[in-house]
């Protein structure tokens, strides 16, 4: 048995690494021309009851705490004024400890063979097993995998379903060397992440490596409202200049974020020798769970088809990755309205309490 695997995120990656470590090959299809071809987003953080039993199948923990950023589980929630309403030191014994997502990527790829990752292979088309791609090549799959993220091609072999949008986006910013050039903003942050949670809007942060603040301000709104994103200031108009600042006093452009989802308790019939695992399968708004639910998926698989054989495994996998999504979709949603709903930052208060 060879697996075919389309995408080489953390999902397709973690499921390479975990098949290799049980003796079965594989190789995946990457549309990027190099690992460097696009940044990889910034903070990650891997729980200890999904993203890092994936890393532990992996055989990888080890190198996976090399890469941990100490103190970043720390937390604030900020009232738009700037006052302080929650506060939780980091003090090592969390369990979602944050890792740069590009470090934790390369980590997966220098655990691979030589060879396993094929760049600059974007897939046209998928019919059934068989894969085409930009270059007029073709590859008949023994098993197919798509990890091919919101806008997966393999996905069309097993349902007609389309992300929608969501209703929310992030604009993204960044401030670098915070600690010496944005005093008044990285005190705000703090030294994990920030929510200043408002209605149908907010600002979250995290202090990543190297003194940055990447920010997302968020917003419940439709596509167009967006336009060119120069107005966006103006919706914070009375916030207190810290936490504006991350807008105001950004390093890069803003770069728009809008949120597709499948629908709720997606899933499909059985198709022989094929599935998907992360957001090709179950793409949700962003939730903290996503990068963790495809390793999760990942290793999943990898030791359901080292186990058993390739129909009884990807069954079996199915009905547990369907479950798994629509349990956390739910939760998910208790999360939007902690912080969106009508009483910010109540309800997210009340919800870290209950945590």
């Amino acid at each position: 048995m060879h697996v075919t695997i389309i995408g080489a995120g953390l999902g397709g990656l973690t499921l390479a690494r975990v098949l290799h470590v049980n003796g079965i090959p594989s190789t995946v299809h990457e549309a990027d021309e190099s690992p460097t071809a696009r940044t990889q987003g910034g903070m990650l953080d891997i729980h200890d009851y999904n993203g890092q039993i994936a890393v532990e199948a992996a055989g990888l923990m080890e190198e996976f705490r090399g890469l941990v950023l100490e103190g970043r589980q720390a937390m604030r929630v900020l009232d738009s004024d700037g006052t302080l309403l929650f506060e939780k030191e980091d003090d090592g014994t969390g369990g979602r400890p944050e890792v740069q997502r590009a470090d934790l990527r390369q980590m997966l790829l220098d655990s691979l063979p030589e060879g396993t990752v094929r760049w600059g292979a974007k897939v046209t088309s998928v019919d059934g097993k068989t894969v085409t791609f930009e270059d007029g090549g073709t590859v008949v799959a023994d098993v197919l995998v798509g990890a091919d993220g919101a806008w997966s091609k393999v996905r069309s072999s097993l349902t007609d379903a389309t992300p929608e949008y969501t209703g929310m986006s992030f604009v993204e910013t960044y401030l670098y060397d915070a600690d010496t050039r944005h005093p008044e903003v990285a005190k705000a942050v703090g030294g994990g992440s920030m929510f200043a949670p408002g209605q149908g809007k907010g600002i979250f942060a995290h202090r990543e490596s190297g003194g940055v603040l990447h920010a997302y301000v968020e917003f419940n709104r439709p596509l167009e409202w967006f336009g060119d994103l120069g107005h966006i200031t103006a919706e914070f108009e009375g916030w207190a200049p810290e936490l504006t600042a991350l807008i105001t006093e950004s390093d890069t452009e803003p770069v728009f974020r809008p949120h597709y989802a499948l629908p709720s308790e997606h899933r499909w019939e059985r198709v022989p020798g094929v599935t998907l695992v992360g957001d090709a399968a179950h793409l949700m708004a962003p939730n903290g769970e996503g990068a963790n639910l495809a390793m999760l998926d990942a290793a999943d698989l990898g030791q359901a088809l080292a186990a058993k054989d390739v129909e009884t495994a990807i069954a079996e996998y199915e009905e547990t990755m369907f479950a798994r999504a629509a349990h956390t979709a739910a939760d998910s949603e208790e999360m939007v309205q902690s912080l969106f709903g009508d009483e910010p930052p109540q309800k997210l208060l009340d919800l870290l309490v209950e945590a």
